[in-house]
């Protein structure tokens, strides 16, 4: 199908005879553009997310630039939007709280402007998500542009991958192992470059997972920020958005149920972020696609796990791009993957793979030498998680992996902060620690407090890891035993409210089972004495968050936006 001129969908604002195309016609003369620059050419929307505060995105403003290049070359008319940018690094109380801002943001600008295809430009962690829920809720041609990674960081003669080697570092300076001068030059070595994390943070994860789902130029999730490489397939997805958009080749035949299975297995099988969890679930969600917490668990018990880069692993990603990128990693998991379905840069996921080949087999490993015989995350149940928990149990320590211990309870994070050192606690390396009131609702936003810190006395004592619950998040880069993403949150009533220190909690991820000993009469009892939290916000947007979020199982999407329905594109005329 090739789609004629008057069919397109900017044509409705453009093409009549009426008093508002010849105001739109008029008011584009305005911006500067003659006729035949525009009328009759596929209307491309550049959606950046590229600000001055955002250092995983600070070069974007320029990848726009190559963008539009080709859109140009490919006979079609690029428009740049600037949208919120989400900041893993300074925004506050997290850039999750806005995640469902941003996809609203994307969703109603390409419906009401007019545009016939759309290019995104995101990485950092929650952008990815963001823009491609809003972009799958409008439904048109749409290709995403991910940040890409930042160089290795460096220190002395050591290699440093940004956030897992922060957390690292900084325990070493509590436990006493470096001081303020070395504190000091790492400062300048953890991030060089503009990119997200080079980790297998949730930017890295949430990127390769965009590419799994077939809505990016094949290779380009791990191609680092500042290559030329980059440059040119910002380029590449602009000639092809115009293509995409004269075939009418729109979101939903690319976001398909096969489509995120494929993204699940990619996910589990990188030993990715345990976020990315909640995004695809969100993702699917908007696609009119069901999925669960189950899937994962299913899907993680078929893939072995073959990325070894940190934080599970010892490489960063620029080792990955170059031992074959994405393309490379699929092509050693063909036998679960939907081979037949479409992706933006070919007519089918087996084109794109064909002739694709790893080059480095320690760091994209065979599957007769994996990091792990199953996908990184696994999902917990038990009566303090009744919806589900997650743990990335290919980065903590084995030891913890079957633990029984006492809990520690701290109700805020703040109290936390202020106590957890304090040796008056007797907090053992055998105790649970136990956050809560930090979820969606209660963090607020679900903050990624969930690698609590570790006592400094047990640090110096050579203590790195402990079992550690709550109902928040945790950084992609991060690492340990932690416990994340109970559903129902604390906040709204559910079990992890009813801890108490001293409480036996037992983790079994083998048995995939997280259960509070206490008895449920005693449980009933603290249920009836539970009292709700007054709330976090009297107006504004983080009034209506609090009223739509959903919980961590359902992808913490805003109910209004979830729900089924259409939205009919507006009336131009």
């Amino acid at each position: 199908m090739t789609v004629r001129p008057e069919q397109l969908r900017s044509h409705r604002w453009y093409g009549s005879g009426g008093l508002r195309a010849f105001s739109h016609r008029a008011r584009t003369r305005q911006l500067g553009y003659l006729p035949e620059e525009h009328l009759g050419k596929p209307v491309i929307a550049i959606l950046n997310t590229w600000a001055d505060i955002n250092p995983c995105h600070v070069h974007l403003r320029d990848r726009a630039q190559a963008v539009k290049r080709g859109v140009w070359q490919a006979g079609g008319f690029p428009l740049e939007f600037p949208v919120a940018t989400l900041s893993e690094t300074f925004q506050k109380p997290t850039p999750m709280l806005y995640r469902n801002l941003l996809a609203m943001e994307t969703e109603e600008l390409l419906r009401s402007y007019p545009v016939d295809g759309a290019v995104l430009l995101g990485g950092c962690d929650k952008s990815t998500p963001a823009l491609l829920m809003g972009a799958a809720s409008v439904d048109l041609p749409t290709v995403f542009v991910p940040a890409g990674p930042m160089l290795p960081g460096h220190w002395r003669d050591q290699v440093l991958g940004s956030g897992t080697d922060m957390w690292k570092y900084w325990d070493d300076r509590r436990a006493g192992l470096i001081g303020d001068c070395e504190l000091g030059e790492l400062e300048s070595g953890l991030a060089r470059s503009p990119g997200h994390c080079m980790t297998m943070g949730t930017a890295s994860t949430l990127t390769a997972a965009a590419e799994a789902l077939g809505v990016t130029m094949p290779g380009a999730s791990s191609i680092p920020a500042v290559d030329s490489g980059h440059d040119r397939m910002a380029a590449a997805s602009g000639l092809r958005i115009v293509t995409l958009v004269r075939q009418d080749l729109r979101l939903s035949r690319i976001l398909t149920a096969e489509a995120y299975e494929d993204a699940v297995a990619t996910v589990l099988a990188l030993g990715g972020s345990t976020n990315a969890v909640i995004h695809l679930i969100a993702m699917a969600g908007r696609s009119g696609v069901r999925l669960t917490l189950d899937d994962f668990d299913r899907i993680a018990r078929t893939v072995p796990v073959l990325a070894n880069v940190r934080p599970g692993g010892r490489y960063l990603m620029e080792d990955f791009h170059f031992a074959g990128g994405l393309p490379g990693f699929l092509s050693r998991l063909t036998d679960v993957l939907h081979l037949d379905r479409p992706t933006v840069g070919h007519g089918t996921l087996r084109e794109q793979l064909a002739g694709a080949l790893v080059h480095n087999d320690d760091v994209i490993r065979p599957r007769s030498r994996p990091l792990a015989d199953e996908g990184g995350v696994a999902v917990l149940r038990g009566n303090l998680c009744p919806d589900g928990a997650v743990i990335k149990h290919i980065a903590a320590e084995p030891r913890l992996l079957r633990h029984t211990g006492p809990a520690m309870v701290f109700d805020d994070y703040r109290s936390m902060q202020r106590t957890i050192d304090d040796p008056s606690l007797g907090i053992t390396a055998d105790h649970v620690l136990v956050l809560r009131n930090a979820g969606p609702r209660g963090g607020p936003g679900m903050p990624e407090y969930g690698m609590l810190p570790i006592p400094d006395h047990l640090l110096k004592r050579g203590v790195r890891d402990m079992v550690r619950i709550s109902d928040a998040r945790m950084s992609g880069t991060s690492y340990g035993a932690c416990v994340l993403h109970i559903a129902p949150e604390s906040y709204v009533g559910g079990p992890l409210a009813l801890v108490r220190t001293g409480d036996p909690i037992t983790l079994d991820v083998e048995a995939r089972i997280l259960q509070l000993d206490v008895s449920e009469a005693e449980l009933t009892r603290r249920r009836a004495a539970w009292t709700p939290p007054p709330a976090r916000y009297e107006r504004g947007y983080g009034a209506l968050y609090s009223e739509q979020i959903t919980q961590a199982d359902t992808g913490c999407d805003f109910a209004f936006l979830a729900g089924p329905g259409t939205v009919a594109d507006p009336y131009a005329g």
